[in-house]
């Protein structure tokens, strides 16, 4: 039987599915019913020392469905982090680490440019028990006006000066939780883990807007005829979390090693998740997924990967952590590896007849989706 358990910066977790910071993890009570079903962890949703300042509205989730399923493939939110008061969120960590000592608590964190302030947030949690951190620098929309979120994510430099604050204070696990509207993941990553946070979580939202609705000709989500762009998730997002996951664990493995990181973005299943751990996540984080259909799918989730680690004969998550990460190269490398196969097979050249073309001039109009799927994997 797989173990499905596993140590990351000193927190053992029951298996690596994690409640990524969002609705899922808004309060007491949902955070409960997170680790009655089973999850490994929860963050719960971000919190800052002033809620007054926040203020949500209504509606604030936009939806993408497919043309004939209806399956929702895409989601925007516009929802900003918690309004609730801090104190409030103080008393109920206490009161869910009494109620589960055994299980890991992580608050997620967001403040403005000031070192006083992400100082005494940090303190204030750790005094009432929270066993890590994950500090939001990623949240695209509402709180980067304050220079908070993905307007500190997006510059290295404040990143890695505001990452000091919180190592100088923390006496626990950091993650940092990057922005994937950058051209480059690895520079923030690198700042965060230069300053001494112990781990990355990749990704946050994609900024976007979900879309135009043909009737009122008003963008969606919709608030009084008005929106604004806001965060992208679900499945649809799954390979671009896939990619950015990779570089930053080749940077952890090339500059940071013993580093963790926290793969999110499109999870619905346990065969998601694993390829998250193959190309070097240490745990996978869920949020969207169970916004569509309840905290229950750890079980099924835990159930894949167990099934996985059965078919390949892994026994511990560590044991395929990274496996397909020494199969990634660069364009030039695969021409120079086709190359040499095809000679060493003398393989025939293929005819521009729906086969392969291996020129642009073999494309014919008559042949376009035949020679299309020839070239295609999936």
């Amino acid at each position: 039987m797989p173990d499905l358990s596993t140590t990351v910066d000193g927190l053992t977790l029951p298996n690596p599915f994690v409640i990524a910071s969002g609705p899922p993890g808004t309060n007491a009570n949902v955070i409960g019913k997170a680790f009655d079903e089973g999850w490994g962890a929860v963050i719960c949703k971000t919190i800052s020392l002033d809620a007054s300042k926040v203020v949500n509205v209504q509606p604030r989730y936009g939806r993408l469905r497919a043309a004939d399923s209806q399956e929702i493939i895409g989601w925007e939110n516009i929802e900003l982090i918690s309004d609730r008061d801090f104190s409030t969120w103080l008393d109920e960590f206490k009161a869910i680490k009494d109620k589960y000592p055994d299980r890991v608590l992580i608050a997620s964190i967001m403040e403005e440019y000031r070192q006083d302030a992400w100082i005494e947030i940090i303190e204030r949690c750790q005094e009432v028990g929270v066993d890590a951190f994950e500090c939001n620098f990623s949240c695209p929309h509402g709180l980067p006006e304050r220079r908070m979120g993905s307007a500190m994510g997006e510059n290295p430099e404040i990143l890695k000066e505001v990452c000091g604050w919180v190592m100088r204070a923390a006496r626990v696990p950091v993650w940092a939780k990057m922005t994937p509207n950058v051209t480059h993941i690895e520079e923030p990553s690198r700042a965060a883990l230069a300053a001494g946070c112990h781990g990355i979580s990749a990704i946050n939202t994609i900024r976007s807007v979900i879309g135009v609705n043909l009737e009122t000709l008003r963008p969606e989500p919709t608030v009084e005829g008005y929106t604004t762009p806001g965060g992208y998730s679900c499945k649809a997002v799954l390979p671009i979390a896939l990619r950015m996951c990779m570089e930053v664990a080749q940077l952890i493995k090339k500059e940071f090693p013993g580093r963790s990181l926290s793969g999110i973005g499109g999870v619905e299943s346990g065969r998601d998740a694993v390829q998250f751990i193959l190309l070097g996540c240490d745990t996978v984080q869920v949020c969207t997924y169970v916004m569509k259909v309840g905290y229950r799918c750890i079980r099924e989730m835990c159930d894949e990967l167990a099934a996985f680690m059965d078919q390949h004969e892994f026994r511990t998550v560590a044991d395929f952590k990274g496996h397909s990460l020494q199969y990634f190269t660069t364009h030039h490398d695969l021409v120079r590896r086709q190359t040499a196969a095809r000679q060493t097979a003398k393989a025939a050249t293929s005819k521009p007849d729906g086969q392969a073309v291996t020129d642009d001039h073999q494309w014919r109009g008559d042949d376009f989706v035949k020679q299309t799927d020839a070239l295609a994997r999936g």
